[in-house]
This record gives C-alpha cells, sequence and structure tokens, in this order.
C-alpha cells in the first residue's frame, strides 16, 4: 500500500468528495487526465496528491506507474476555522470556514515480486500448519518428545558421564601404585592383581 496525505486543504469536505468519488477505482494515468479536465477548486490540489502518491510508488518501492490504480481515496474533516458576522438588531452569527484532510492509497494490478521480498524480509515468519482438530496438535507433541528422548538416550551410551570417568580414572591409579609395590614375601604380579604365595613347612 503506497500511501499519500493532503492535511488542512482550505475546502470544504463536501466540495472535495464530488471529485474523490469519480476518481475510486481508476488507474492512476486515467485519474490524471481527468483530474487536468476538470473545472473544479479542489482538482488542483487532489491532482498534486495524485502525483506525490506515484512519486513514492516510484522512488521508494520502485514500482511503474503504468502498473499503479487507485485503491482507496478518502476525505476526512479538518479543523474548522471559525469567524463573525454582524447581523442585524446588532447581533453576530458564527461562521465555520471548514478544512478537508484527504488521503490517497495506491496499489499494483499485478503483485511484482519486489514487494513480496521486502515483506518477507521484514517480517521473516514461520510457515503456518493449518490444523483441523486439536487432538492433531497433541500427537505431533507426543511425537517430538518421543523422538527427543531417543536422541538423547543415544547420545548417552555413546558419551561417558562424569561418574565412569572418575571411577576409571581411580581404577587406573590404584593398578599403578600396585605394580610399582616392591614385590616382598614372595609376591607375585599376575597381570594388574597379585597373589601371595607361601610355603609350608614340611
Amino acid at each position: 500500500m503506497i500511501i499519500a496525505k493532503l492535511n488542512n486543504l482550505r475546502i470544504a469536505p463536501r466540495k472535495t468528495r464530488l471529485l474523490v468519488e469519480l476518481l475510486r477505482g481508476l488507474d492512476v494515468a486515467v485519474a490524471e487526465n481527468q483530474l487536468r479536465n476538470m473545472n473544479r477548486k479542489p482538482a488542483g490540489p487532489i491532482f498534486k496528491l495524485l502525483k506525490s502518491a506515484i512519486a513514492n510508488a516510484e522512488n521508494n518501492f520502485k514500482l511503474k506507474k503504468d502498473n499503479l490504480f487507485i485503491k482507496e481515496i478518502f476525505v476526512d474533516e479538518g479543523v474548522p476555522l471559525k469567524r463573525w458576522m454582524p447581523k442585524a438588531y446588532g447581533r453576530a452569527t458564527q461562521i465555520l470556514k471548514k478544512s478537508s484532510h484527504i488521503t490517497i492509497k495506491l496499489e499494483e494490478k499485478i503483485k511484482s515480486l519486489k514487494i513480496e521480498e521486502k515483506i518477507k524480509g521484514k517480517d521473516d515468519k514461520k510457515d503456518v500448519k493449518i490444523v483441523s482438530s486439536l487432538n492433531e496438535i497433541k500427537q505431533e507433541r507426543k511425537h517430538k518428545k518421543i523422538t527427543e528422548q531417543d536422541t538423547r538416550e543415544e547420545q548417552t551410551e555413546h558419551e561417558p558421564s562424569k561418574k565412569d570417568i572418575k571411577d576409571l580414572s581411580l581404577k587406573n591409579a590404584g593398578s599403578k601404585k600396585l605394580e610399582t609395590r616392591a614385590d616382598k614375601k614372595g609376591e607375585r604380579k599376575i597381570g594388574k592383581f597379585k597373589k601371595l604365595f607361601q610355603r609350608k613347612a614340611i
């Protein structure tokens, strides 16, 4: 949506709406031609506003003028200026000099890829999945939990825990101490363990 606004135009909203209703839904080029040939006071400011909206589309979004049309155009009432006019018998009557706010919204007839890429870059939202019932969501969550548990068990099987590492280190230290001790009183080394052999006197 390419938006352009004109605030505090010193013309009444009733007069500007007569022109605005003719332009709604037209192509940009057709609307420009109509505003050039209209013999109405609001035609000049609305023509300038339309040009600024086209410039926004071409410079900011790099869109083509031929592919644009007026999707929305509406007039809101602005703050009126209060003036006074003398009347008979020494009275004073109020005069309201009304103003209007005009907004134009342009869109493309055929959407280009440039705008879609910009929207994707800003949002970066995940793909939304349409689900018919809540049971499907519950089943998916259960399936995810089961898969996560399986992966954790596989990791624990391959990777030893801290307790196992400590036990192995203590066993290795104890075996080294036994091997380094001197062989006394007929002690004999068999692998990592030792056995005592005593000869009986006959």
